[in-house]
């Protein structure tokens, strides 16, 4: 029947019993279905971990700047990895490093976010993801 009509046999269900087998045009179902697949990945949104480091003595401007950049990063969706290194001898005050961290936290107040991972030491820097919330 397929050649008949000069189309083609698609078998489009092998494991059913019996196989379910459409006659139609494969050129045309192949480029149907990838068509379809481009759509859903323009759609998609891919998560990304942006990554804001600063050092603990940093100024009020430049704190400001970085806090501007972590709120941008949560409302579009992506991860945000705040990274407080310490150098040298810098390590003996890491208080002062995981009290930035907390300030961050504080200020970050209005906008909705989840902690993934909470403050913690990592080598010589104090690190701590969050996640945007659902509600954003």
């Amino acid at each position: 029947m397929a050649t008949d009509k000069g189309l083609d046999l698609v078998v489009i269900s092998p494991n059913q019993v019996p196989p379910v087998a459409k006659i139609l045009d494969y050129g045309k179902y192949r480029f149907e279905n990838e068509k379809k697949a481009k759509e859903a990945k323009k759609k998609q949104h891919v998560v990304e971990v942006k990554e804001i480091k600063m050092r603990y003595k940093i100024d009020v401007h430049d704190y400001n700047v970085r806090l501007k950049s972590i709120k941008k990063f949560l409302h579009d969706g992506n991860k945000v990895k705040v990274v407080v290194m310490l150098k040298g001898r810098e390590i003996q005050h890491a208080k002062l490093a995981f009290d930035l961290i907390e300030r961050v936290k504080s200020d970050l107040t209005d906008v909705g976010y989840n902690m993934e991972k909470s403050p913690g030491l990592e080598g010589k820097n104090v690190v701590m993801i969050l996640v945007p919330s659902e509600s954003n």
